[in-house]
């Protein structure tokens, strides 16, 4: 019986609904061959997971759930899978979320320090990069591979609508 009731959680229990400690609705823009989207959307982390929940017109249309996979509607894949399918397969497995959550990329590579943040600048045979991290905003351009990721708080984009 303790093995069905243990059998039972471990199935059951991973399709459980997620608490995340930060919710935070963000303006996002993101561009690649493979998204298209510009609208509202909301970021939710917890120390070992990321949600990134998009909408247009009010209506979800997709949620990219991020821990050891990627999650999409389309099904579960390795992280590398996802750059591969919906990014750039030379990125690093990690980049997707460093981007939603502000943090480094490439392991700080190029990075210059700024008061409020920092940027970076990654160019190889396979990438030209600029990312910039502000307290309101994430700026990701990747020229070679066409990939656009944009980010900035609600209330920014308010004050900058005025």
């Amino acid at each position: 019986m303790k093995y069905i009731l243990l059998m039972f959680t471990l199935i059951f229990g991973g399709c459980s609904v997620k608490n995340y400690e930060h919710t935070q609705a963000k303006v996002i823009v993101i561009k690649s061959p493979k998204i298209k989207f510009a609208d509202l959307g909301y970021i939710r982390n917890n120390e070992k997971s990321i949600e990134l929940e998009l909408f247009i017109a009010g209506k979800v249309i997709e949620k990219i759930n991020i821990n050891h996979l990627v999650c999409v509607r389309e099904g579960c894949m390795s992280k590398g899978s996802f750059n591969e399918n919906y990014l750039s397969a030379f990125y690093p497995s990690d980049i997707l979320q460093n981007i939603l959550l502000g943090h480094v990329i490439y392991g700080g590579e190029n990075i210059l320090r700024h008061a409020n943040g920092f940027e970076q600048h990654i160019s190889n045979g396979h990438v030209e990069i600029v990312y910039t991290v502000a307290p309101h905003a994430i700026f990701f351009k990747d020229k070679k591979n066409n990939i656009l990721i944009k980010i900035k708080d609600m209330q920014q984009r308010s004050d900058n609508e005025q």
